[in-house]
């Protein structure tokens, strides 16, 4: 009986199901070996030889595929159809010959199927190979230069810039993108411009709008109306005129759908439409493709096995009708040089089956195959035609122009079925996607004016990347691959160079160092072109062109050079270089001439970039100590005086304490004075969630200092009650049970009668601190004493006396429970526990040693 290895649980499962009794399926549960993190598990000495271990998680599955190999004969390796899924079956394969488990005369094979469906599995079984040694070798190159770099230049990067984490061969060049569009931005001035719009009326009464194209018989560029009055001269230049129809053209237009997905455009558009990371997309693909929903994920192709393309035909007829289908296929053409990347564009593999016929349960694998479905739908549907109108006002002199645009869908085709989103749309873009239907308007007719409106715009800054868009721009740049794109967003943020704000990559200080080093003395390294250049020469190796130690010595003969010239570098060096680097973004030319680095606070220090322990960066004055003045790290003004610097912001005083806002490991937090040796931890309070530091005055931070906040005491018993915020928000506390507040402002506010009303409703849903209530009680202990009581517990009704719990036999009632039965129970109990419960013994007094 052959054993079949997969990757995960999940896939086993689907394939099991189809292959029958006859096969062993077993998981590897991905990778079972790789390169250790220490020095010399790759040898550029002795031929770049590579030394692999197998992770501990790995053993026991690699045992268990050697455990079944002892009873079945054969080894067919199952792995995904790409360049990974053939290193895991090349790795299997070695760690099982080195654990002597596959014999000479074991039949070993590697079996591939872009879909797992009955039809795709039996089909590969027929045809079997064994493993791709080019494809097996371009991993090789890819692991070994990914370890190099990492392994050489990380340790660089720990030297020179504090808190700095790491760099990767991808990575670097990925958070470089990131961090040259901020300082893009941060450099932006918006220009002022304004467009003048009409709105007209036909002569039957009908309204439309047109916006002014000519002025002075000139047709207006973008800024030809560049501030308020210009655009008044313009409103009254249309107002003074007399306007009649210049020309009306209809054109008919179509528009065709967009390919089939593959990897990246799966990401973009699961990002636009759903706010999916690149990771998160990849995951719940992953398990619609192990559950045979839909094809192979990682791919750069988008055409379609003619079967599908057929398929796909047949749906779209039963579903729309015939007119919805084109009158012959739709080809779509890889793009993709590297063949063994580009396997079949990712669909479903059902296509009747929409996201209702599937009954998926979790959101997110019924969004995505939703959209998979709906545009490998459109993909094969007909094109959308429409009408396109423009319509051409201009006054007799000719002096003034306006045009009005309309379009109007005359059969809807692929729309009916799916659009696919866009990134960073203009609101001014005027392209023809107008879906405004215009009133009959004929040549020569007046155009009465009924409205006049100037409209003010600036230019916007380039947007921050999306994880859409950066995947879209590492495309384009030819940077990554599609089994990599998630693995690189998703890195950068880990180490904290990039945070994700409202679904934007921001740079962190972290990140902007990390690129300012490495873009001064690793440029190479970091270059687009070059990196792109490495990814064709491992698709090359991939297409047997190139030999793989080739590579790996071409490009380590280089950056070990840049490496050892780096080794003397001291940190001051580092800093001063960055520093020169960054000037012109920060330390901009000042509008006066004078020195943008001289200090505005003592006048007579220079500014400077600053590292701080936990990593960031921030500017500084050179008098340090004697001038403590700080901004933060980036032009001047861009944080209006709220940066906080390394020694805090002073937000006042109160009795004599110098209260601040500072930044600590786990957040922003305000302290009260400053640690001395019999206080070395002052007052603290932190910043509680939805609180930003830019809000926190001395009056804020008072109120959190004085935490926690007694409301009074409990009208029952006498206790305090108190508010305050603690590791899980705001709460209200009485004895040892804690109500939940549900704003941190209530903190503040909150009254006795509140306070008591929460406090009750929390003891009687039994939360922590609050006594439950037995359910049966049976009153004192016969011989001992102590009220004995039946309690329900987490796994059942129980017996409880002091610190002894009895389960009830099965089957027995709370109610039914005696006394007598009770004291049996907890005799019972107590007995495993080392006999008859005794008082403790009086402790020895130990004498003191001399």
């Amino acid at each position: 009986m052959p054993v079949v290895v997969v990757e995960s649980p999940a896939k086993a499962k689907t394939i099991n199901k189809y292959l029958g009794s006859d096969y062993t399926v077993l998981a590897s549960f991905g990778h079972v070996r790789d390169l250790p993190a220490k020095d010399g598990s790759v040898d550029t000495e002795h031929g770049f030889e590579m030394k692999w271990e197998i992770a501990s998680d790995s053993k026991k599955h690699v045992k268990a595929i050697a455990d079944a190999l002892k009873e079945d004969g054969e080894l067919i390796l199952a792995t995904d159809p790409d360049r990974e899924g053939e290193a895991i079956s090349w790795h299997l394969e070695e760690a099982l010959r080195n654990r002597k488990a596959i014999k000479k005369d074991t039949p070993v094979s590697r079996v591939v199927f872009n879909a797992i469906t009955k039809s795709a599995v039996t089909e590969a079984m027929q045809k079997p190979r064994q493993v791709d040694v080019d494809l097996v070798e371009a991993y090789l190159a890819r692991r070994a230069l990914d370890y190099l770099v990492g392994f050489n230049l990380s340790p660089v990067l720990w030297r020179k810039l504090p808190g700095a984490k790491s760099a990767g061969r991808v990575q670097s060049v990925c958070l470089r993108l990131i961090v040259e569009r901020e300082m893009e931005i941060e450099v932006f001035r918006a220009q002022e411009y304004w467009t003048v719009k009409a709105l007209l009326a036909a002569p039957r009464g009908q309204e439309y709008e047109a916006r002014l194209t000519v002025l002075g018989g000139k047709k207006l560029d973008k800024f030809d109306i560049e501030n308020e009055t210009a655009a008044e001269l313009a409103v009254q230049a249309v107002t003074s005129r007399n306007l009649k129809v210049a020309s009306v053209e209809a054109k008919p237009g179509t528009r065709n759908p967009s390919a089939p997905f593959m990897t990246s455009t799966l990401q973009q558009e699961a990002s636009r439409k759903f706010g999916f990371g690149a990771r998160q997309t990849m995951q719940v693909a992953q398990r619609l493709y192990e559950a045979g929903h839909i094809t192979y994920m990682r791919t750069d192709g988008i055409d379609m096995a003619p079967e599908a393309v057929m398929a796909a035909r047949d749906a779209i007829k039963d579903r729309y009708g015939a007119d919805y289908v084109p009158d012959s296929p739709r080809m779509y053409k890889n793009k993709a040089k590297n063949a063994q990347e580009a396997h079949e564009c990712i669909r479903p593999t059902d296509m009747s089956a929409d996201a209702a016929a599937l009954k998926l349960t979790d959101a997110d694998q019924r969004k995505l195959y939703d959209l998979v479905w709906k545009r490998t739908l459109a993909s094969q549907m007909a094109a959308a035609r429409l009408e396109r109108t423009t319509v051409d006002i201009a006054s007799d002199d000719g002096q003034v122009g306006l045009r009005s645009t309309g379009q109007v869908i005359l059969f809807d085709g692929f729309i009916k079925v799916y659009t696919e989103g866009r990134d960073d749309v203009d609101p001014l873009d005027d392209s023809g996607d107008d879906d405004g239907r215009l009133p009959q308007i004929t040549q020569g007719e007046a155009a009465e004016k009924r409205k006049i409106t100037p409209d003010q715009h600036f230019t916007q800054p380039p947007p921050r990347y999306t994880e859409a868009t950066l995947v879209k721009r590492m495309e384009e740049l030819g940077i990554g691959r599609p089994s990599t794109y998630a693995s690189i967003v998703t890195t950068i943020q880990d180490r904290e160079y990039v945070r994700k704000e409202k679904n934007r990559l921001i740079p962190e200080d972290k990140g902007r160092l990390v690129t300012a080093f490495l873009t001064n003395y690793f440029r190479r390294y970091v270059g687009y072109e070059f990196t792109a250049n490495l990814e064709e020469a491992l698709d090359d190796i991939t297409n047997g062109e190139k030999h793989y130690k080739d590579v790996l010595s071409n490009f380590w003969r280089d950056f070990s050079a840049a490496i050892t010239e780096t080794s003397e570098l001291r940190i001051t060096e580092v800093l001063e270089k960055i520093n020169e680097v960054l000037e012109p973004h920060l330390f901009p030319p000042t509008a006066d001439g004078s020195d943008p680095r001289l200090c505005p606070n003592c006048g007579e220090g220079r500014l400077s970039m600053r590292t701080a322990r936990s990593g960031g960066a921030f500017i500084g004055c050179s008098n340090y100590p004697e001038c403590r003045y700080t901004r933060a790290f980036g032009p001047p003004g861009m944080d209006d005086g709220d940066a906080i610097g390394p020694d805090g912001k002073v937000l006042g005083e109160d009795a004599g304490d110098t209260i601040k806002l500072l930044k600590g490991r786990f957040g922003p937090y305000v302290q009260r004075g400053e640690p001395t040796e019999e206080a070395p931890k002052p007052p603290r309070a932190s910043l509680p969630k939805g609180w930003a530091p830019e809000d926190i005055g001395l009056e804020k931070a008072l109120m959190l200092l004085s935490l926690p906040r007694e409301i009074g005491q409990h009208p029952e018993d006498g206790e305090l009650v108190e508010a305050g915020i603690g590791r899980y928000g705001p709460f209200v506390k009485h004895g040892r049970i804690y109500a939940t507040l549900p704003e941190v402002d209530e903190v503040f506010s909150i009254g006795m009668n509140r306070a008591v009303e929460l406090l009750a409703q929390k003891a009687s849903r039994g939360g922590r601190g609050a006594a439950a209530k037995p359910l049966h009680e049976l009153g004192e202990h016969p011989e001992h004493g102590g009220p004995v009581n039946v309690m329900d517990g987490r796994y059942g009704p129980y017996v409880k006396w002091e610190k002894v719990n009895a389960t009830l036999p099965k089957g027995t009632e709370p109610a039914d429970v005696t006394m007598g039965m009770a004291v049996e129970l907890i005799a019972a109990k107590a007995s495993q526990k080392g006999g008859k419960r005794k008082k403790a013994a009086p402790k020895k007094k130990v004498a003191a040693k001399k």
